[in-house]
């Protein structure tokens, strides 16, 4: 597979070493370096400086950023967080492919921000948890969920959202520097690693959350700069439109249903496709009811996009940053799907290539090249100067969602693998046999763990460089579809059912990772051979349950499943006490009364007056207050001035409004 890319690489390049394209040779010229230098050397004091401002020496100021940021630099850091290098070329790649279909992913995650901020922070915020596993630990008592949960997103971190980025930045840093040996590439991927890893280590997510709020800037501008040259250059937004269904390359293969191949799909203009198994890869089910599950998952229990919202002053800074990262959804469809979309129309041989032969030349797979599309763009558009900063901005995107990957995972082994390993194998290495563990050391692990992340990202580059798909957006939510359901569910009935228990929720996530998995080993090991390579040859088992169940279907039969158990065997057990759920539903959010630790709720129920005396947590109850004292702060830092209140929820109203108008015009 090496070998393969490589000769699809130099038949990019070309013999003369410059950009093989439809227009000549293109290559980075002075200006472009110059751009990129000062791109690194302005980040680099922003990282810096913001780190030696933060909070680095306590757990809150590193992993929290003290509790106290802004809403802009959240809202900011939530958005660039999402928006990595592998929706640059994703979101493009799937617009060159299918139209703009794939904009619905982007539109639903405005309505799931408002769920972001209105309903689920407030009950995190009044927990005071530092990550999502410990609020699933403190919600049901015991470990094994909570355990269990932290391997799983430190996987799923790795595996998807660190190899999609790094694939998607490798495939535009080779093509923009023209280099098609291995060490260019490892020299650039090792670069960035290098940038993001320095963030992270030093200032923690104080950092982290400024320097995204800087290449958000950055993005946005450079991706404005290309969507309008993109526009000027098939003729404007009409012409775009127009022209795109003939937009098909020279040399097509024949399917065998006898169809031709490469030819777009009719509703090219359309967010709300036909259900038809087979005929779209976005059905309007699956987009309104298998994708508000997948998006609820990310957006709302994901430790990556949720830390931002707990690093907030107080609750309205929380909800504005929902709101603005909700406001800058509304650009993804202009600045990336619709020039992905004109690329297919100025490159067709080379974006819409439509034979396997012919894609295996171009870019190494033969399912096809649409993921080029936006490295097309800005390699063949952008005169020299601009052609840097758009390489400055795939990197700001790469580096933007390295870094917030690596806070956030840090943040989840420390919390939820560290403490535990220390508690349960650390007693005998503690004078007072107690085997708690110090601010200094969780600092320590914490940033040991990142440079771990960043040696297992390095050796997961030769992989991820021989599993390119022709659809990287498709690949990426087609995996959040197999493993995601299941925490939506268990998360959804923890906060909004005080009556699930810890078995319930335990086995409701067993059974659906089994069949998640299933599903998994079926999708990837029996895949959808390219049109025009050859007859369908998978078993017919394997047509019912992977070719005819969409993968957004399959989320919501996953969905259900895993709710039917959790709630099943939830009713078959035991009640958790409800003074061990103050603060802990949504429903008692605002409860002042402490709360009981599940652990001691059975065997010490001692309750005055409706109020324990048993405190939560010792790790994070640094300033000793009383258990009183502490439940009440808890309580009040849900409280919002009705004049801002009113603000954040006028500006909610119309954002909704908006995103319905969106989708309606396109639907």
């Amino acid at each position: 597979m090496a070998e393969t890319t490589t000769m699809a690489l130099e038949d990019v390049l070309g013999e003369d070493g410059g950009y093989g394209g439809s227009d000549g040779v293109s290559t980075l010229g002075i200006p472009d370096i110059i751009v990129i230098v000062l791109y690194f050397v302005f980040v680099l004091a922003v990282g810096l400086f913001s780190s030696w401002r933060s909070e680095r020496g306590s757990t809150s100021g590193y992993f929290l950023g003290g509790r106290n940021m802004h809403w802009i630099p959240v809202g900011a850091s939530l958005f660039a967080s999402n928006i990595g290098s592998g929706h640059f070329i994703g979101l493009a790649g799937s617009g060159a492919a299918s139209g703009i279909g794939v904009a619905g992913f982007e539109q639903s995650a405005i309505y799931i921000l408002m769920l972001l901020g209105w309903l689920f922070v407030p009950v995190y915020t009044s927990s005071q948890v530092y990550t999502m596993p410990e609020y699933l630990k403190e919600r049901f008592g015991g470990q094994r969920i909570r355990v269990y949960l932290s391997f799983l997103a430190l996987l799923l971190y790795i595996f998807t959202k660190i190899s999609a980025d790094l694939y998607a930045g490798a495939l535009f840093i080779q093509l923009a520097l023209n280099k098609t040996s291995s060490e260019w590439l490892y020299l650039s991927i090792l670069f960035l690693l290098a940038v993001a890893a320095i963030f992270t280590i030093a200032g923690g997510l104080t950092a982290v959350v400024w320097t995204d709020f800087v290449q958000t800037i950055l993005m946005i501008f450079g991706a404005l700069i290309l969507m309008v040259m993109s526009f000027k250059e098939v003729g404007g937004y009409t012409a775009l439109v127009e022209r795109y269904p003939y937009a098909v390359a020279s040399v097509r293969a024949v399917g065998s249903n006898n169809a031709t191949c490469g030819e777009p799909p009719a509703d090219y203009m359309n967010l709300l496709r036909t259900i038809e198994p087979g005929k779209s890869n976005f059905p309007w089910t699956g987009m309104v009811f298998g994708l508000t599950i997948n998006s609820i998952w990310y957006w709302c229990t994901d430790q990556v996009i949720v830390q931002r919202t707990l690093a907030s002053r107080n609750m309205i800074h929380a909800k504005a940053g929902c709101i603005l990262a909700s406001y800058l959804k509304f650009l993804p469809l202009w600045l990336l799907v619709f020039p992905g979309m004109a690329a297919r129309i100025l490159y067709p041989d080379r974006v819409a290539c439509a034979s396997p032969e012919e894609c295996q030349k171009i870019c190494g797979s033969p399912g096809g090249c649409s993921n080029i599309a936006y490295a097309e763009l800005v390699l063949q558009l952008l005169p020299q100067g601009l052609s840097g900063l758009m390489l400055a901005v795939m990197m700001a995107a790469l580096m933007s969602s390295l870094t917030s990957i690596f806070n956030s995972a840090s943040t989840i082994f420390t919390v939820d693998v560290w403490t535990l390993v220390r508690k349960w194998g650390g007693k005998c290495c503690r004078k007072d046999g107690t085997g708690k563990i110090s601010e200094r050391e969780k600092l320590i692990v914490g940033r040991v763990f990142v440079a771990v992340l960043v040696g297992v990202s390095v050796i997961w580059i030769p992989v991820i460089q021989n599993t390119g798909n022709s659809q990287l957006f498709d690949y990426i939510q087609s995996i959040s579809s197999f493993l995601a359901p299941p925490i939506c569910a268990v998360y959804l009935l923890a906060i909004f059912w005080a009556r699930t228990t810890e078995p319930g929720a335990f086995w409701g996530l067993m059974v659906g990772l089994a069949i998640g998995l299933l599903r998994f080993i079926l999708e990837f090991s029996y895949t959808v051979p390219a049109c025009g390579a050859g007859d369908d040859t998978r078993g017919q088992f394997l047509m019912v349950t992977v070719a005819k169940v969409h993968y957004l279907h399959f989320s919501c039969i996953l969905w259900i499943i895993t709710g039917v158990v959790t709630i099943s065997i939830s009713l078959m057990t035991c009640p958790i006490p409800e003074h061990s759920l103050y603060r802990l539903t949504y429903w008692s959010r605002k409860d002042d009364r402490p709360r009981v630790p599940i652990e001691d709720a059975y065997k010490t129920p001692s309750v005055t007056n409706g109020r324990s005396m048993h405190v939560a947590d010792p790790d994070h109850d640094p300033n000793k207050l009383t258990p009183v004292e502490e439940a009440k702060n808890a309580a009040a830092s849900l409280y919002e001035p009705p004049f801002w209140k009113a603000v954040v929820n006028w500006n909610a109203i119309i954002c909704l409004v908006l995103s319905t108008f969106v989708i309606g015009f396109f639907a």
